[in-house]
């Protein structure tokens, strides 16, 4: 083994720490001064949020660009109202009056640009006449229409319903109000993460900070979001994720560089002293920890989907500003506060840094000692059977029937469902495109007729061409939900084997189109991109580790340990939501398919989030043995003063992600629940027991570093530059 040396004197970070300590009223006033600018600035620019999710190249998005630009009546998004006749039939002349009278208030609100009538459509009303809808056509895209606007149209509809006529409002329109607005659940998160953050320090001054650090830099990300609303398509379930995100990795990284100055002052040193060796050693950890976790969510660029892009960039906003406020804003605080951080302690709480020889990850770390291969195998064994579930996993899409069962839109889906069958909430479009010609109208009378006769079709509507006459569109009814399989089944059927022998004669294109058939598009696009996303964030993600920490062999190790960890989370996100288990007790009410971009996107965060632990963790281990002990023991040293926070930064995590669970919005609790297990499990399956299992195993081949490999890569120090660094591996 070679020798292990040390730096010579401080580096930047460390005097950037003394810096802010002693300049630490300037270093705060700068980041008011800051975010008042960026505010003001980010809210003059502030653009709009987007659900169109776009596939560039796609059939599907060739057929919507075409429907918006041939028909300009389709442009704005719609609104369905639902009538069902209590007692009679919807040809009922009171329910009639009813329904005209409705009608004609609705056309004059602001924002309507028409209005089909279930009066002047027969197919508008389903086969017992109990059950009718209208059709309402705005001139604006639903994020567009003001929220005003909308209730007025809620109000003028809930108003209307009588002792004849139960009346429920359905469509993209709606679905922009039922969604309540995010709030209550960061309030539930920041209580729950004040409790673990008191009990971890048993100090209310050292549970405080964190959780200010962390909304200083959640707002600061939030603004940096308003601009990139300018530039990207940012859908409006981005900004419950990036909450979550935000102030989960904003309290960890102050709870880590918060508990190192701490540790300082326990040991005597001044308070400049301190904040500026937990900058110095804690704040390189964070540093390279969330450039980790920014290069795993930016690797969903590779995914070459636009709203993916703008998700990636929303949620790396986020986490690069906590990174710069726990690197800049922190360490003033800690200035600030200096000594009175353990002031109104808990003492039963409170832990020095004399007590890790007897904490509790020591004691683990001693018994694994004694049997790291049993270890090894049944926590590896245990993260594989939760990953099983994967082997069955569906990738779809949630719609308005996962809503809640009391709002609006859910109502009226299931009515409609009730009335004309499970796949009317969700038709396809078939465009066709003449090319510059007129479309023949007996070739289009053609393709609706065969449409007609082909399996798990419904119903197709007429052809309706546009007043040019070159574009055609045939609405197509499924009989399956957008949920089944057949509903996938059905789109590729129509693109290969129904549609191309009927356009093989003439210039005309026909193109499937539609809310079901873009998802569909969008599943088979992100499966072909998985490769390589993967490929990126693990490649990516391994070489940095490998520089920082001078082993392959670590690097390997985490990449697939956070494989491992990440699999058990996806598997029971599928137990959960897509077999029912429990699910009732997280209010969902009916199983529903994984969404298909959640693979994609929770891979990016959790692989992130997983190689936190492993570097805070590793940090402190490598510490241990670049000062001479032995792996066995520096393991053990490094559990014993690691476990305890990071099972707090754990836990904050957990209630943090599991908060988001209350929100009835679908993707939220999908992705909170994978969040919470995967950091769950992590942090103690992962990193309490197979992290030093196998390096109790592999011994000194930890640090396996090729020696031709350690002369042409760069230096990076984790550890401190007042520590001992650079510490090569075993060489070949």
């Amino acid at each position: 083994m070679a020798s292990r040396h040390v730096s010579n004197g401080p580096g930047a970070l460390y005097r950037w720490g003394a810096f802010a300590a002693r300049n630490r009223w300037k270093v705060v006033g700068a980041w008011v001064a800051f975010l008042i600018i960026f505010g003001a600035f980010s809210f003059t620019v502030k653009g709009q949020f987007s659900d169109r999710f776009s596939v560039p190249g796609a059939e599907s998005q060739t057929a919507y660009d075409l429907l918006n630009k041939r028909f300009p009546s389709q442009a704005g998004d719609t609104a369905r109202i639902v009538f069902q006749a209590k007692d009679g039939h919807i040809s009922d002349p009171a329910v009639q009056a009813e329904i005209t009278a409705l009608l004609s208030q609705v056309s004059g609100l602001p924002h309507v640009a028409g209005v089909e009538s279930p009066l002047d459509r027969p197919q508008q009303v389903n086969g017992d006449g109990t059950i009718a809808y209208a059709t309402i056509l705005y001139d604006k895209l639903a994020p567009e229409v003001p929220r005003a606007d909308i209730d007025k149209f809620v109000a003028t509809a809930d108003a209307a319903e009588s002792s004849n006529l139960r009346i429920e409002l359905g469509g993209t329109i709606i679905e922009q109000v039922d969604a309540p607005p995010p709030g209550g659940e960061t309030f539930i998160a920041l209580a729950a993460a004040a409790i673990v953050l008191m009990v971890a320090f048993g100090s209310v001054f050292a549970m405080g900070i964190p959780l200010l650090v962390a909304l200083a830099g959640l707002g600061a990300g939030f603004l940096g979001i308003f601009i990139a609303q300018n530039f990207f398509d940012i859908a409006t379930f981005t900004p419950f994720i990036a909450a979550m995100i935000g102030l989960g990795v904003g309290i960890d990284y102050s709870l880590f560089i918060v508990t190192r100055f701490r540790e300082g002052l326990h040991r005597g040193v001044s308070v400049e002293e301190a904040v500026a060796r937990a900058i110095d050693s804690a704040g390189r950890a964070v540093f390279f920890a969330g450039i980790v976790v920014v290069i795993a969510v930016l690797g969903l660029i590779a995914g070459e989907l636009p709203f993916m892009t703008a998700y990636a960039v929303s949620v790396a906003l986020v986490v690069g500003f906590s990174i710069a406020v726990a690197l800049t804003l922190l360490p003033a605080i800690l200035g600030i506060v200096g000594r009175r951080i353990d002031k109104w302690g808990i003492k039963r709480f409170q832990q020095t840094a004399a007590d890790s020889g007897t904490s509790f990850g020591t004691k683990i770390g001693r018994r694994i000692q004694r049997r790291p291969l049993v270890f090894a195998l049944v926590s590896a064994g245990f993260l594989l059977f939760l990953a099983a579930p994967i082997l069955d996993v569906n990738l779809g899409f949630t719609d308005a029937g996962n809503n809640a069962k009391d709002t609006h839109s859910r109502q009226a889906y299931d009515l409609l469902e009730q009335g004309f069958g499970p796949g009317f909430n969700n038709p396809f479009v078939v465009v066709v495109d003449g090319n510059g010609h007129p479309v023949d109208q007996n070739q289009l009378s053609s393709i609706a007729q065969d449409l007609r006769t082909v399996p798990d079709v419904a119903a197709v509507a007429d052809p309706i061409v546009n007043q040019a006459g070159d574009t055609a569109i045939i609405s197509v009814v499924p009989t399956v939900s957008i949920k089944d399989k057949a509903a996938t089944d059905l789109v590729d059927h129509m693109r290969n084997d129904v549609l191309p022998p009927l356009m093989a004669n003439g210039s005309s294109k026909a193109y499937v189109g539609g809310y079901a058939a873009s998802f569909v598009d969008i599943v088979e696009h992100m499966v072909s991109r998985t490769p390589v996303f993967f490929l990126f964030v693990v490649g990516l993600s391994f070489l940095l580790l490998s520089v920082v920490f001078r082993s392959v062999v670590i690097a390997l190790k985490a990449a697939i340990m956070n494989l491992l960890s990440i699999s058990a989370a996806f598997g029971v996100v599928v137990a959960i939501f897509q077999w029912g288990w429990g699910a009732n007790m997280l209010g969902v009410d009916e199983k529903q398919p994984i969404l298909a971009f959640a693979p994609m996107f929770l891979f990016s965060i959790l692989f992130g989030l997983s190689m936190d632990y492993e570097v805070f963790l590793l940090s402190r281990i490598r510490e241990s043995w670049v000062h001479g002990k032995n792996t066995s023991d520096a393991v053990v040293e490094g559990l014993g003063v690691t476990a305890r926070v990071i099972s707090a930064a754990a836990a904050i995590m957990v209630v943090v992600f599991l908060s988001f669970v209350l929100t009835p919005d679908p993707i939220s609790k999908q992705m909170g629940v994978g969040l919470a297990v995967a950091i769950l499990v992590d942090a103690t399956v992962v990193r309490m027991i197979l992290v030093p299992a196998t390096m109790e195993l592999l011994g000194e081949w930890n640090w396996w570093f090729p020696k031709w490999l350690d002369r042409r890569v760069p230096r990076i120090n984790v550890e401190g530059s007042a520590l001992p660094v650079g510490a090569e591996g075993i060489a070949d």
